[in-house]
C-alpha cells in the first residue's frame, strides 16, 4: 500500500490506492470520479518508477522551472546525452557543476539539485576550429534532486534517477508570504532602475504572476547573478522561504549597485578634472612651442610610469625601472642618451612579466587536432599527450610541472616544423618561430650591451615581447645549423635558455634584468645529431622523427597534400582523381626523399595539368592512373636497384640509410694475382674504409674454417668497389656485407641474390647494432629482397617497422659473422651443380 497524495495532487489527502498491478490500478481508477485523470497519473507514476535521465552539466548557470535557456554544447559526453534524450522523450536533467573549469566533472563535481528540462530546439554549428557543437534551447519543467547515479552504465555521460520536487505553495492568507512577495517586487523594480538592464515588460509580466514561487524563480533567472546564489534559490522548495531568500539577495545586489554607481560618479568627476587639466596642458604645450620651450619628455615619462604600474614584473625590478624613468626625465630631450634610455625602458615595460595564457588540458581535443593535421609521427603525438596528461593532473593538485625541452630530429620534409604549430593549437599556447640556420653571433641570442649604438635585445626576448605572453610555444628551427666565429658561439648562449634549472633567471645583455623562461615550451628541430654540441644535446629530450614509408606517403598524399593542392589551384573535389596505385608510382618514380616535399610539388604539377584540361580543353577533370603518369609528368626521374635474379660470386647486397630514406648497396669484390694489396673505390669515407680492412682481417683469420690457404688470402690483390662511383658513402653498417663479399670472392661460393644484410663487424667477428633499421627494411622490401640479416641488438627496433613490411620479409637476427656466412653463402654442392649446368649449356652452344 502506498500513499499517492504527492504523486496525484487532485486526489484528497486521505486517499490510499493499492498499486499492485495494472488491474488494481484500473479498478481504483474506475471507482474515482476523475477516472481518466487518475488513470493517466497512475500510469505516468508507474512509468517513472526506476527511470533514469541523462545529465548535462552547466558551467556557471542555473535553469529554473518555467524558464528557458539557450547554450552551446561541445563536450563529447554532453553531446551524447543530448542525442540520446532527443531520440527518446526529449527529457533530460540539467544541473550546475561545482567547478566551472572542470572539463569532465564526476559525481562529486555536480550539485545534487537541478531541473528536469524538455528539449525545444537543437541546431548543429561548427566553431573556428571546425569542431562540431550543438546549440540547444531547453525549457525547465520541474525541480528535481538526484537520488542516485546509475552504476555500471557504459555510456559516456552520467545517468541518474530523480526525485521530482513540487513547490509547496504559500497560502493566500499568509500575510508574511504576501509581504515578502511585495517586497521582492519592489526590490526587483529598484534593481531594474539602477542597472538599466531589465526591460519594463519583464516587470509587468512578473507582477501579474499568480504563482509566487514561479515569480521568484523568474526574478532570479533575470537578475544576472553568479550561479552560486541562483543554486541556493533552486534548492529552496518552500515558496515562503524562497521569497525571503530572494528578497535578501536582491537587497544585497541593490546595495552593491548603488555603491558602484556612487563610485562611478566619483571617478567620472576625477576624469572630468583630468580632462580639464589635459586641456590646460595642451594649451601650455602650444605656448611653449611658440616660445621654443617645449618639454616633450613629460608625456613619455607619464606613459612609461603608467605601463610600469600595470606590469606584473617583480618589485625589485620595478624599483630599478622607476629610478631609470626618473633619470630619463632629467635627460635633455635632444641628447642621444635620451633615445637609448627610452628604447630600453619601453622594451622592459612591454615585456609580459608573469602574464600567461590559460593552457588547455582537453586530451581528446588535443588528440583530434594532432590527428587532423599530421599522419604518423606516433612518438611525437604520444609525447605531447603524456605532457598534457601530467599538466592536467599537476594543475588539479596545485603542482604544475616545468615545461620540457623537446628536440625533433629527422630528415627534411617529415613535418617537424609544422607539427609544432599543431602542438601550440592543441595546448592553447601562442606560437613563435625562430630560425637558427646560419646564426653565428652570440648577441642574436643574448642581445647586445646597451652601450653599443643600435643595441637591441636578443631574438629570444624579442619573441617573448612579440607574442605578449610568458608561456608561448617557442620553436627553435634548424638548431643543428648553428655556426660560430670570432663574435662568439650561439650554441653556448643557448645552454642557459634550454636548461630548466637556469632559465628561471635568464639575463639578456640588453635588458640587464633576470627574466623567467621556465613557462616557455621550447621545441627544437634538427636534421642530424652530428653538428649539435653534446652539452646542448644533454639539455634536450630527443624525439627521433624517421622518414615515411611508402604506405605512409600514400596516406599523407591522399588525406592532406592532394586536398590542399586542389584548394590552392582553384579546383573542386572530383576534378582530379589520383588512384592509389598511381600515387604509389608517383612516389617511387618521381620522388626520392624521406619526407613529402617533392611529392607535394609533383601533386601540384598534376593539379596544374588538370587546370589546363578543364580551362582550355573544356574537360570535366583529370583521372591519373599508373599508365598515364609518364604521359602527364614526363619520363620517370628515379629508379631503384632491384635484387639480382641469380646468385653471383663476389657480389653481396647491403642496406644503407641516406637523407632520402633507405636504399640498397651493392658490394663488388674481385680477386687478382698479386702480393696482397687492398684497393677500395667508390668514394668511400674513412669509416667505411676501416670497415673494409676489418672485414678482410677477419676473413684472413678464419681462412682455415673457410677452406682457404695462406696463398689464397695473402698472395692475391683484392679490389672492392661500391657503385655508384659518384655518390659519397660512409658509415660502419656495411661491415658484414663487405666481409660476405670478400668470403664469396675468395672461396668461390656465390651469395644468395634474394638476401640483404646490415651490421658493423669487429675483428673478432662480433656484429654490432646499427641505425635506420626502419628505412633499410623498407628499401629491402621495395627492391624485392625476401630475407634480411640484422644485428641481434637491433631486435628492439622491429616494433617501429610497419606490419606490411614485416609480413613480406624474413628478418633474421645474427650475433656473429659465422652465422652471416652460413645464411648468405651458397653450399658447395649447389655451386658444383650450377657449374655443371653452365658447362652443359656451353657444350650445347
Amino acid at each position: 500500500m502506498r500513499n499517492v497524495d504527492a504523486a496525484f495532487p487532485f486526489i484528497s489527502t486521505d486517499t490510499t490506492v493499492l498499486i499492485w498491478s495494472g488491474d488494481v490500478a484500473g479498478l481504483v481508477a474506475s471507482l474515482h470520479p476523475n477516472r481518466k485523470q487518475l488513470a493517466d497519473a497512475i500510469l505516468g507514476w508507474k512509468r517513472r518508477r526506476g527511470r533514469t535521465w541523462p545529465v548535462i552539466p552547466l558551467r556557471g548557470a542555473v535553469l529554473f522551472p518555467g524558464t528557458t535557456m539557450s547554450f552551446d554544447i561541445g563536450r563529447e559526453a554532453s553531446l551524447r546525452a543530448l542525442g540520446d534524450a532527443a531520440a527518446a522523450d526529449r527529457e533530460l536533467f540539467v544541473t550546475a557543476q561545482i567547478d566551472p573549469a572542470d572539463e569532465e566533472p564526476g559525481e562529486d563535481g555536480l550539485y545534487r539539485f537541478g531541473c528536469l528540462a524538455k528539449i525545444r530546439q537543437v541546431m548543429e554549428l561548427r566553431d573556428d576550429s571546425n569542431i562540431t557543437i550543438q546549440k540547444v534551447l531547453l525549457v525547465g519543467l520541474k525541480r528535481a534532486r538526484i537520488v542516485e547515479f546509475k552504476k555500471g552504465s557504459r555510456r559516456a555521460y552520467h545517468e541518474v534517477s530523480l526525485q521530482l520536487l513540487d513547490s509547496k505553495p504559500a497560502a493566500s492568507d499568509d500575510l508574511e508570504a504576501k509581504a515578502a512577495y511585495r517586497l521582492m517586487l519592489k526590490s526587483y523594480e529598484r534593481l531594474a532602475q539602477i542597472s538599466g538592464r531589465i526591460p519594463p515588460e519583464r516587470l509587468t509580466l512578473i507582477a501579474q504572476r499568480s504563482d509566487w514561487g514561479q515569480a521568484a524563480d523568474e526574478v532570479v533567472s533575470t537578475t544576472f547573478l553568479r550561479f552560486e546564489p541562483s543554486q541556493v534559490i533552486l534548492e529552496t522548495v518552500d515558496v515562503k522561504e524562497r521569497l525571503h531568500k530572494v528578497v535578501q539577495i536582491l537587497q544585497e545586489e541593490n546595495q552593491v549597485l548603488e555603491f558602484e554607481r556612487a563610485l562611478d560618479m566619483k571617478v567620472r568627476g576625477k576624469i572630468d578634472r583630468n580632462q580639464h587639466e589635459y586641456f590646460l596642458r595642451e594649451q601650455l604645450r602650444a605656448i611653449q612651442e611658440e616660445l621654443g620651450e617645449q618639454d616633450s619628455q613629460l608625456s613619455d615619462e607619464a606613459q612609461l610610469l603608467q605601463k610600469l604600474d600595470a606590469s606584473l614584473m617583480p618589485d625589485e625590478i620595478k624599483n630599478k625601472v622607476r629610478k631609470e624613468i626618473e633619470r630619463f626625465a632629467r635627460i635633455a630631450p635632444g641628447s642621444p642618451e635620451a633615445t637609448v634610455q627610452r628604447n630600453w625602458l619601453e622594451t622592459l615595460v612591454e615585456l609580459p612579466f608573469g602574464r600567461t595564457d590559460k593552457e588547455k588540458h582537453n586530451l581528446s581535443r588535443a588528440r583530434r587536432i594532432l590527428a587532423r593535421d599530421h599522419y604518423g609521427l606516433v612518438k611525437v603525438k604520444e609525447r605531447i599527450m603524456e605532457y598534457l596528461a601530467v599538466r592536467k593532473l599537476g594543475s588539479s593538485d596545485g603542482h604544475p610541472m616545468k615545461s620540457p625541452i623537446l628536440c625533433f630530429i629527422g630528415p627534411p620534409g617529415v613535418g617537424k616544423t609544422s607539427i609544432a604549430k599543431s602542438i601550440a593549437e592543441a595546448l592553447g599556447r601562442r606560437y613563435i618561430r625562430m630560425s637558427l640556420g646560419g646564426i653565428r653571433d652570440e648577441a642574436e641570442i643574448r642581445g647586445h650591451r646597451r652601450t653599443y649604438i643600435g643595441a637591441m635585445p636578443g631574438r629570444i626576448m624579442q619573441g617573448i615581447r612579440q607574442v605578449d605572453t610568458d608561456n608561448p610555444l617557442f620553436l627553435l628551427d634548424e638548431i643543428d645549423k648553428l655556426g660560430n666565429d670570432f663574435r662568439g658561439d650561439p650554441s653556448s648562449a643557448l645552454l642557459e635558455v634550454l636548461d630548466p634549472e637556469q632559465n628561471t633567471s635568464f639575463r639578456d645583455h640588453y635588458l640587464e634584468v633576470p627574466y623567467d623562461l621556465s613557462n616557455v615550451l621550447f621545441i627544437m628541430t634538427a636534421n642530424t645529431y652530428d653538428t649539435i654540441p653534446e652539452a646542448l644535446l644533454d639539455r634536450m629530450e630527443i624525439i627521433e622523427v624517421s622518414g615515411y614509408t611508402e604506405e605512409e606517403k600514400i596516406e599523407i598524399g591522399k588525406r592532406h597534400l592532394l586536398p590542399k593542392q586542389i584548394s590552392r589551384h582553384a579546383l573542386k573535389p572530383g576534378q582530379i582523381k589520383v588512384s592509389r596505385p598511381a600515387m604509389a608510382r608517383l612516389i617511387s618514380w618521381y620522388t626520392r626523399e624521406a619526407g613529402v616535399r617533392q611529392l607535394e610539388r609533383e601533386l601540384a604539377h598534376l593539379c596544374r595539368r588538370a587546370a589546363i584540361e578543364i580551362a582550355e580543353k573544356k574537360r570535366d577533370g583529370l583521372d591519373v592512373t599508373p599508365g598515364s603518369l609518364e604521359t602527364i609528368l614526363g619520363p620517370r626521374k628515379f629508379t631503384f636497384d632491384m635484387a639480382d635474379k641469380i646468385d653471383r660470386v663476389g657480389i653481396a647486397t647491403g642496406l644503407a640509410w641516406t637523407w632520402s630514406g633507405g636504399d640498397t648497396l651493392t658490394i663488388e669484390v674481385n680477386v687478382l694475382p698479386g702480393d696482397g694489396k687492398l684497393e677500395l673505390t667508390g668514394q668511400l669515407g674513412d669509416v667505411m674504409k676501416e670497415s673494409a680492412r676489418a672485414a678482410l682481417t677477419y676473413i684472413r683469420s678464419r681462412a682455415g674454417s673457410l677452406g682457404l690457404t695462406v696463398e689464397d688470402t695473402h698472395n692475391k690483390d683484392i679490389h672492392i668497389h661500391v657503385p655508384a662511383g659518384a655518390t659519397p658513402k660512409d658509415g660502419p653498417s656495411a661491415g658484414i656485407t663487405l666481409a660476405t663479399a670478400l668470403a664469396s670472392a675468395l672461396t668461390g661460393r656465390a651469395v644468395r641474390h634474394d638476401l640483404a644484410m646490415t651490421g658493423e663487424i669487429t675483428l673478432r667477428g662480433r656484429i654490432l647494432p646499427i641505425g635506420g633499421l626502419k628505412e633499410k627494411t623498407v628499401a629491402a622490401n621495395r627492391a624485392g629482397i625476401s630475407t634480411v640479416l640484422i644485428p641481434q641488438d637491433n631486435v628492439r627496433d622491429l616494433v617501429e617497422i610497419a606490419d606490411s613490411v614485416k609480413k613480406r620479409l624474413t628478418i633474421i637476427p645474427v650475433e656473429h659473422m659465422d652465422e652471416v656466412l652460413k645464411h648468405a653463402l651458397m653450399p658447395e654442392n649447389s655451386m658444383q651443380q650450377a657449374r655443371q649446368k653452365a658447362a652443359v649449356k656451353n657444350e650445347g652452344k
